[in-house]
């Protein structure tokens, strides 16, 4: 397993969550989890959009999309939302309305148990001059 902290980019895994009903097996990819996340992130207020994790100027091999998705050590999904802040807002209380509404929104849609939610603000975005 792999530190997020230390550095190293969390990998988006093929398989999310896999479930078992008598009619047969339910398996959801943490694509979808991301875009439910990401949908929930983008609708709170202040948030004027993603990020992308690292600045146009450094190479990478996948699309940065400024949301992540990983099951830590514990076997408990986690999610990175990389956000640009409105200018004029409270950033502790937009960043806190972000983790609120992921968790509840993904805890509700895919009865995942309180998965982590991390929001990191990338920048402060000026409404009028988008």
């Amino acid at each position: 397993m792999y530190n997020y902290r230390g550095g190293l980019k969390p990998r988006m895994l093929t398989m999310g969550i896999e479930n078992s009903t008598p009619y047969g097996a339910i398996s959801i990819t943490t694509e979808a989890i991301v875009a439910v996340a990401s949908k929930a992130a983008t609708e709170c207020y202040g948030v004027v959009g993603l990020a992308p994790r690292y600045d146009s100027s450094r190479s990478r091999d996948e699309k940065d999309e400024g949301i992540y998705c990983w099951k830590n050590k514990h076997k408990q999904y986690e999610i990175g939302i990389y956000v640009y802040v409105a200018y004029g807002v409270k950033i502790t209380e937009v960043a806190n309305e972000v983790q609120r509404k992921v968790r509840y929104v993904l805890t509700k849609t895919f009865s995942i148990p309180t998965p982590k939610v991390h929001v990191y603000v990338k920048d402060i975005k000026d409404i009028e001059s988008l």
